[in-house]
């Protein structure tokens, strides 16, 4: 299954958003144009559907109603997501959800409007007879209850497979200074030698080796990479080529944060089934690594059939001339939220493209903030 297209509607930026999606989708723009909220929208409808979630769970999480609804709304105040999937056998599926507000009470989120098709036909339409009895029906999605989601359960553990991964290198380095619960689903990477401590030792091993090859083209010296337990403590070691026979050993605390950032990601691209979610994976990493890394995406999308959705800013990232302008969304703020687009709806930047021009050259100069020379120092 992937995920074929999304529209939003009043979500945090954008006032209006439709995006056709490819198995890669390189997303662009200035700082706070919304990429980070783009994503959101995936996790936002991951939380609904993962086990101890929920609506209300998902919803209060990001502050309420009013903090995920749009600030340009006017006359349509609904913050409104649909999705559309493609099933392995060709099935087209389309989910709405529409939300508001209670009038009174508790002023609790609730469903203005929930639709499932299969092809075309109705699975089910909400607010039905039930819910015009019983409005606190209407505080709970059908996705997430098990009683009423059987028939489209296959959309439930696919968007419960959405995976996002920004690992903070100075999480793993220095955990006393992080305390603490943790963050659901580990955005940042906290708990991320947890998750290699759990998993089998033959995966485990086998993953850490395929790292490890690729590693190797970034860090040539580096020779193993192997997970330690030090008395119920996990760890990662990496030996490095030295004068001592053996090589010097260094453990998480000691490697530099690019090293852990390309480990992160490595992992996540490997281990993971469903999307995956990466929030500029260029930080910390050399240029000549960045330009690597839409291939190596392509490599895994192509074994694993993922579908991988990365924010950037990185004109290295974006030069590789195998990424089409219809994996690119430009994002560009407006006084009436932000616009986006695929690059392939502008001709001006196919013509670009086509002139010889690589991707980043074609199209970071119109998603580039209008910033006059010298306001810093004024």
């Amino acid at each position: 299954m992937r995920l074929k297209s999304i529209s939003l509607e009043n979500w945090k930026n954008f006032r209006s958003l439709q995006c056709e999606l490819s198995n890669r989708l390189f997303i662009i723009g200035a700082n706070a144009s919304g990429k980070s909220n783009f994503l959101d929208a995936l996790r936002f409808m991951r939380d609904i559907v993962k086990h101890g979630g929920g609506l209300q769970h998902a919803v209060s999480q990001r502050g309420g109603i009013s903090k995920i609804r749009c600030l340009s709304a006017r006359e349509n105040p609904h913050v409104i997501l649909e999705l559309e999937f493609i099933d392995d056998d060709n099935t087209l599926w389309k989910y709405t959800l529409s939300l508001t507000q209670q009038t009174r009470g508790n002023r609790n989120p609730i469903i203005h409007k929930e639709i499932m098709l299969k092809n075309g036909q109705t699975c089910f339409e909400r607010p039905d007879s039930n819910d015009k009895q019983d409005e606190e029906r209407l505080t709970q999605t059908y996705v997430e209850q098990i009683t009423t989601n059987k028939d489209f359960r296959k959309i439930v553990d696919f968007l419960n497979l959405i995976q996002y991964m920004h690992l903070v290198p100075q999480l793993l380095k220095f955990p006393e200074a992080f305390s603490g619960p943790d963050l659901p689903e580990d955005p940042f990477g906290k708990g991320f030698l947890r998750t290699v401590a759990k998993t089998t030792q033959e995966t485990r091993i086998s993953r850490l080796s395929k790292i490890q090859k690729i590693l190797q083209i970034a860090v040539p010296q580096l020779k193993d990479l192997k997970y330690i337990d030090d008395i119920g403590q996990p760890h990662l070691e990496v030996t490095y080529e030295h004068w001592r026979p053996r090589g010097a050993k260094q453990t998480e605390t000691q490697l530099s944060d690019g090293t852990l950032r390309l480990i992160g990601l490595l992992w996540s691209l490997i281990g993971g089934r469903g999307i995956l979610l990466l929030e500029e994976p260029e930080l910390s990493l050399h240029a000549a690594i960045v330009e690597y890394l839409p291939e190596l995406f392509y490599s895994v999308l192509r074994s694993k059939k993922r579908q991988i959705i990365i924010t950037t800013h990185s004109a290295e990232l974006l030069s590789h001339k195998g990424i089409s302008l219809s994996e690119i969304l430009m994002l560009k703020t407006t006084s009436e939220g932000t616009e986006a687009k695929l690059a392939k709806d502008y001709k001006e930047i196919e013509a670009l493209l086509n002139s010889g021009l690589t991707p980043a050259e074609a199209v970071l100069p119109y998603t580039k903030p209008d910033i006059r020379q010298g306001l810093l120092f004024e």
